[in-house]
């Protein structure tokens, strides 16, 4: 999730911004939606990049999961399809939903209004990031040749490597 090293929320605005790059004064960055509409940020402005941003678990007491990590086993749980719509839910939906993702979150320092925050942040990368999660696809296909027994697959090749020829000397 190397993506994560240039998604950034800005404290004040609401939803997440891709850092473009520095200026003299701040930095510029684009919105994570349809839009995509630019912006300088000032230097002076609380910027989090989402990297550098982790989750209290009740482990050790300075025991953390940094928020890639936990994307990617939200990612794992519910593909892109969250079971509650987070702005809308009570704290206990929250606090069950990350609960079934990460059962050992310290529920002493992580709030209902975080919980929200990351599920939001999770849902705005599935749709307009998606290149942060790791595809499903290619998986099945490949299980697909696997299943596919290597006979039938040479066959088709020679028949290819054969027409090919052919079509040079109808030219």
């Amino acid at each position: 999730m190397e993506l994560l090293n240039e998604i950034a929320h800005i404290s004040g605005k609401s939803g997440l911004f891709r850092v473009l790059k520095p200026t003299r004064t701040g930095v510029i960055v684009e919105t994570l939606d349809a839009l995509k509409q630019k912006s300088v940020v000032s230097g002076q402005t609380r910027i989090s990049v989402l990297k550098d941003i982790s989750l209290y678990l009740n482990d050790h007491q300075d025991s953390t999961m940094p928020l890639a990590e936990l994307f990617l086993k939200i990612h794992e749980k519910f593909k892109g399809v969250l079971p509650i719509e987070p702005k809308k839910s009570t704290d206990i939906e929250l606090y069950s939903t990350l609960e079934t993702v990460v059962p050992n979150y310290d529920a002493d320092r992580v709030f209902a209004s975080d919980i929200k925050k990351i599920l939001n942040w999770y849902l705005l990368l599935c749709t307009f990031s998606p290149e942060a999660f790791p595809a499903e696809e290619p998986k099945k296909v490949e299980a697909k040749e696997k299943a596919e027994p290597k006979e039938k697959a040479a066959p088709k090749e020679k028949k290819v490597a054969e027409k090919k020829p052919a079509a040079k000397k109808a030219k």
